[in-house]
């Protein structure tokens, strides 16, 4: 399959939401090609270069146009692609394109698997200030995956998992390094705090 595509230094998770601010020429000719054939888009990751890996987003909403032709979009994630080809620029086009084979994916776990992973998922998101309600069995390993201090690297290295169980145990790894480390760092700040204010020291009976 071809896609145009929007290379960006980020990864989209299938089923994520995800705005975008559109300003360069060529990205404004992408959405208008976008819009008018109703086609999707592949957003690709880029770190120091192309990775070769990205996902099929499609245009659900356009917040805002502006008069000079920049767009405030939201899309939202779709399939995980790699790409066979690469073209800068497409054929006729300012932006690239490229022809992408779609990964499998399997969302299959199990009861006791999801329940760790909600676990440590709500311990984390409560650490870096996002804490909400979360229902195991509503969730899957891309439900929160931006939210969870992963770099992108290893965002990438996630999304390339065939395997939801596999998927899962790589966060929950990082949960297991990343709390402790989290915690040892608030209780640091802490003790700083209290280093700059005066203490009443109870007197002691020896």
């Amino acid at each position: 399959m071809y896609l145009p595509l929007f290379p960006l230094k980020l990864v989209a998770f299938p089923g994520e939401a995800l705005n975008l601010h559109i300003f360069e020429p060529r990205y404004q000719q992408l959405l208008k090609d976008v819009e008018e054939m109703g086609v999707n888009f592949g957003v690709c990751v880029y770190t120091d270069k192309l990775t070769g890996f990205g996902t099929e987003v499609s245009l659900e909403e356009v917040y805002h146009r502006y008069d000079d032709g920049r767009m405030d979009i939201k899309t939202r994630g779709r399939r995980v692609f790699q790409l066979t080809s690469f073209d800068n620029p497409a054929p006729d086009k300012l932006y690239a394109g490229g022809e992408v084979e779609f990964l499998s994916y399997d969302f299959q776990s199990t009861d006791r698997k999801q329940k760790e992973y909600a676990f440590y998922l709500k311990e984390m998101l409560y650490l870096l200030d996002h804490p909400v309600e979360i229902d195991a069995a509503l969730i899957n390993s891309f439900s929160f995956a931006h939210k969870v201090g992963l770099k992108l690297e290893e965002e990438l290295e996630l999304v390339q998992m065939s395997s939801e169980l596999d998927r899962l145990d790589f966060l929950i790894g990082h949960f297991k390094r990343m709390i402790p480390a989290i915690k040892a760092a608030r209780e640091a700040k802490e003790k700083i705090k209290l280093n700059g204010h005066f203490k009443h020291l109870d007197p002691l009976s020896f």
